[in-house]
């Protein structure tokens, strides 16, 4: 009770399989119910309950929907009035998107609320009753999405003006639009058919806009450009007309259809998201303004389905949609654990990343360690027998350093790995990640495992869920301080889901499809022909084997590329034991190869092979900028993204949050610069991978503050794709690395320090092995003007010998320096003889 006290309610066993309580409040205020089997909390327990006395009336709201939820399913609460003053009860909900709310009177002095919360987040329950919140209203409930999947769909449909301008080559241009209002946007440059320089971009002002347009990062000529907005093409969400059941009712297993109509809404691209309890497969048609729109879920239960246009909601928006049928016997298991933090390491300390990698050889690995400054040693990477590798190094200096892991020349699942030395408060589920073969591919009653690493996240509760046709034996291991294999095991073959979240949000990339093959069956005799491991090229057939071993059956196969391009192989067969598979790819890179054998993969599938020569190396590629640190909505910002030194591949930027942005991508000297405008305040997560791989800090958290130019929501992304060219950095000493050295630690020694034989070499040692990185610069001069030879070796591990040759007589003057600051000593005095 709120005075403190406890009171035990009447426990009544309804011999249903149900339980009863009873209890008479005699106090106002919050009272707490807790129900316990076998001296542990029930699921819930304590639940929270308000009574407040309005009148002569005594007024009681209790229910789960006043203190926590899942989106998406029903919430619900019971309201009691004694006097039967049911009428002069007011309920409503706000949270973060629109939500209805349901009153049904029992007709026995009390009503049932319902609601169905859209999104995950914090909701405000107000109950009043006569104009007046009762006690503790409103009340805060605790919204999450666990067990929710969420499937989205884009078409794009934007206004294009030509600017009247010939330019041949539009890969160098770049180009922003400026509203009346002064909002700037990135926007599309393209050539049109007749040769003129074209721009598409959403229109979202009425009156005159300016589009800026750069070639190379110089103003072209004739720019800004004006254009002029009318009404009538400006998108407007409000008239878009919906016709169809689909947002009415569905069903599981089938196409649930409905139609948009935006021939009168001017112009704007749709987004189309469906969330619930299983991930819909989503498809959009456009014709002529008329969009036909389906969603197929696989298991019943309410959806949320959210339509905008022109990133506004359209009337209705978010719909929520019961959906009935038959499920897909889908089984889920969870599993949670407590994650520490990870103990801090310091400069001098020994540092160190330990993790499992089965079915590999200590001999095929390799480790490299890149500290702040940008230089890159290698680490010692240690055996410790059963596949557990260690690398170990001892750090200079603060900051992230980089620590890339590699297998036969192949960065391993979750390498380069992100290693803060020092104080870190960049913490979150962003910084999770997961990796291994146990993520892709496994086999029934066989032990699968994979790694995730929770060191830059900080402490927090890690969850493990794993879907699929059967239920899974689930173990977590702790493997060094923020490193964890987890190890499972399923009964049946099938496609599982594994999603792992971090403090109840999701970590990059999960949740992750894993492909299971039967115990036994035919697809367990087949064999993959050679591969061949180097001299793939783009654009030419790659073929190969497949031994079917006596399996009988058909085999049908498709390839993905690393932009993420799905395409079907070849297959045909050879004789009556095997078959040839042949595609050509158009992307260099890893590409995964899917085969299966009557609807099931075969052991190796799916596999991995590198076309073209693989040079790319995302763990030299780093991003910088203010669009990584602080944004504002409505507000052009941008990041740049060095590619010096890491070789051709695939660049790909994806930037989730409450609105979808504006963006595009140009090439510069040092790499390439992403431009992108938020719509809505809120933290905005930006992805940036090479080749396939996170770059070193992605994702990236990013804050973004202002008002609101578009209907914020819970989940839009936007995305672009560069195939990249190799770059060499320029050395311009406005690039050098920012080097942290420490020059008072620095010790030197030897006889050319203070004497030296003319016609002679003179040679003394410095070691700066404990001051940290910097450029060394050594100078003699003498009576006659600079020493005519000095030479300077560096013998590892920041210790350099130098020697030089004199010819004249007398006293010289020896400057050494570390960056602009002399070592101890310097200028030292040499004589000559």
């Amino acid at each position: 009770m709120p005075s403190g006290k406890y009171d035990k309610p009447v426990v009544t066993d309804n011999h249903d399989g149900t339980v009863s309580f009873k209890y008479d409040p005699k106090e106002i205020g919050t009272h707490e119910l807790q129900i316990k089997f076998n001296d542990e909390h029930i699921e819930g327990s304590p639940y929270k309950f308000h009574i407040d006395a309005i009148g002569n009336g005594l007024i009681t709201a209790y229910g789960s929907g006043l203190v926590q939820g899942v989106a998406g399913e029903p919430c619900c609460i019971t309201i009691s009035n004694k006097n039967n003053a049911i009428g002069k009860i007011d309920v409503s909900v706000n949270g973060p998107l629109r939500t209805e709310v349901t009153c049904h009177d029992n007709k026995d002095g009390t009503m049932t609320i319902t609601y169905v919360p859209p999104s995950p987040g914090e909701y405000k329950v107000s109950i009043k009753a006569g104009n007046q919140h009762i006690k503790g209203s409103p009340f805060t409930t605790k919204v999450t999405a666990e067990g929710r999947k969420r499937s989205q769909i884009t078409i794009g449909h934007s206004s294009e003006v030509s600017l009247q301008v010939q330019e041949k080559d539009v890969k160098c241009l770049n180009a922003s639009i400026v509203a009346p209002s002064g909002l700037e946007e990135p926007c599309f440059v393209k050539k049109r058919q007749d040769g003129s320089l074209g721009i598409s971009f959403t229109p979202r002002e009425e009156g005159e806009h300016l589009i800026h347009v750069k070639k190379l990062g110089k103003i072209l000529a004739g720019s800004p450009f004006k254009i002029n907005v009318l009404a009538k093409d400006i998108g407007n969400a409000s008239k878009v007309k919906v016709t169809g059941n689909g947002l009415k009712e569905g069903k599981t297993q089938q196409e649930n259809q409905f139609i948009l109509h935006t021939s009168d809404a001017g112009f704007g691209g749709i987004n189309f998201s469906v969330e619930g309890r299983s991930a819909a497969e989503l498809k959009c048609e456009d014709k002529d303004g008329v969009i036909i729109c389906s969603y197929k879920p696989t298991e019943p239960g309410y959806y949320v389905v959210n339509v905008k246009f022109a990133d506004h909601h359209i009337p209705g928006s978010p719909f929520t949609v019961k959906v009935t049928g038959p499920g897909s016997n889908i089984i889920r298991e969870t599993i949670k654990k407590k994650i520490d933090q990870a103990p801090v390491v310091d400069i001098g300390q020994e540092a160190s990343l330990i993790f499992r990698l089965p079915g590999t050889n200590a001999f095929d690995m390799a480790a490299k360690v890149t500290n702040p400054t940008g230089v890159t040693d290698d680490a010692v990477i240690t055996d410790k027998e059963d596949c557990l590798y260690g690398v170990y190094f001892t750090p200079k200096e603060p900051g992230i350093h980089t620590i890339s892991v590699r297998c036969k020349d192949i960065h391993i699942p979750g390498s380069p790995f992100q290693f803060t030395v020092g104080a870190n408060t960049n913490f979150g589920a962003h910084k999770v990640h997961a990796g291994g073969l146990g993520l892709e591919r496994g086999g029934a009653n066989e032990p699968c495992e994979f790694n995730f690493y929770t060191r830059e996240a900080g402490p927090g509760i890690i969850g493990i869920s794993i879907e699929g046709k059967s239920r899974a034996e689930i173990n977590v291991k702790d493997v060094s301080p923020g490193v964890y294999s987890v190890i499972y095991k399923v009964s049946e073959p099938g496609e599982y889901r594994v999603g792992i979240k971090f403090n109840d949000e999701p970590i990059p990339d999960s949740p992750f499809k894993v492909y299971m093959l039967p115990e036994v069956g035919e697809a367990r005799k087949i064999e993959l022909g050679h591969i061949p491991d180097a001299g793939l090229q783009v654009n030419k057939p790659i073929a190969f084997t497949i031994q079917m071993n006596g399996a009988k059956g058909l085999i049908d196969g498709k390839v993905i590329s690393p932009s993420g391009t799905e395409d079907d192989c070849f297959v045909s067969p050879i004789d009556e034991d095997s078959w040839a598979l042949r595609f050509i790819p158009h992307e260099n890179g890893i590409h995964q190869i899917h085969l299966r054998h009557n609807g099931t993969h075969i052991p190796q599938s799916p596999f991995r092979i590198v076309i073209g020569h693989d040079d790319a190396d995302p763990a030299a590629v780093q991003a910088s900028g203010n669009g990584l640190k602080e944004i504002k909505s409505g507000i052009k910002t941008d990041f740049l993204i060095n590619t010096c030194n890491a070789g051709a591949g695939q660049l790909a930027v994806t930037i989730d949050g409450p609105s979808k942005v504006s963006m595009d991508c140009t090439e510069v000297v040092e790499g390439y610069k992403v431009r992108y405008t938020p719509l809505a305040p809120g933290d905005y997560f930006v992805t940036i991978k090479y080749n396939g791989y996170h770059i070193v800090g992605s994702p990236f958290k990013v804050p973004c503050t202002g008002t609101a130019v578009a209907e914020p929501g819970s989940h839009e992304t936007s995305s672009v794709v560069v195939e990249t060219v190799a770059k060499q950095s320029k050395h311009k000493g406005d690039q050098l690395p920012r080097f942290r050295s420490n020059p008072a630690k620095i010790t030197s020694k030897g006889p050319g320090l203070k004497k030296a034989i003319t016609h002679k070499m003179n040679s003394f040692q410095i070691n700066c092995q404990d001051a940290g990185n910097n450029i060394i610069f050594v100078s003699l001069y003498g009576p006659k003007g600079p020493c005519d030879e000095i030479h300077v070796k560096h013998t590892g591990r920041n210790i350099y010998n130098i020697t030089y040759m004199v010819k004249d007589r007398g006293e010289h003057i020896l400057i050494a320096k570390y960056g602009n600051d002399h070592i101890p000593g310097s200028p030292f005095k040499v004589e000559c003889t």
